[in-house]
């Protein structure tokens, strides 16, 4: 049976109705932009990838070249170039060249930290 005091006293926002305004208003206030919600889902987006996540988590220890890539995650070297290219682009690694061999490692500990506590949160089940 509803409570009387909602049926009583509706409040609304934007025309909907709303249990707990004082809610909806401190969340509407602490909530990100929508560029930023886009870059972070992009991020998870590229991350539900296994071959990805394969190469990234590789990159966690030390950094690699692509043939070594290729060799660990049992895809060939173009496709790990442009797994690569896609992380790349989202500031999830970086590369450095030495001669004629490109390393790649994890852009930062932010990456690490995505994959650690992803990885805890799963063994925690």
């Amino acid at each position: 049976m509803p409570q009387p005091d909602l049926i009583e006293k509706p409040d609304a926002i934007d025309g909907l109705r709303v249990v707990h305004p004082d809610r909806v208003r401190s969340a509407r206030g602490e909530a990100s932009p929508d560029h930023e919600l886009a870059a972070l889902s992009m991020i998870y987006r590229v991350l539900g990838d296994p071959s990805r996540l394969k190469i990234l988590m590789a990159l966690r220890r030390d950094e690699m070249c692509v043939c070594d890539l290729a060799a660990l995650t049992g895809i060939s070297e173009s496709a790990v170039s442009h797994q690569l290219r896609r992380l790349k682009d989202l500031s999830l690694v970086r590369s450095r060249r030495d001669g004629q061999v490109v390393y790649y490692a994890l852009d930062d500990k932010h990456v690490v930290l995505l994959l650690d506590i992803g990885l805890r949160h799963i063994r925690e089940k």
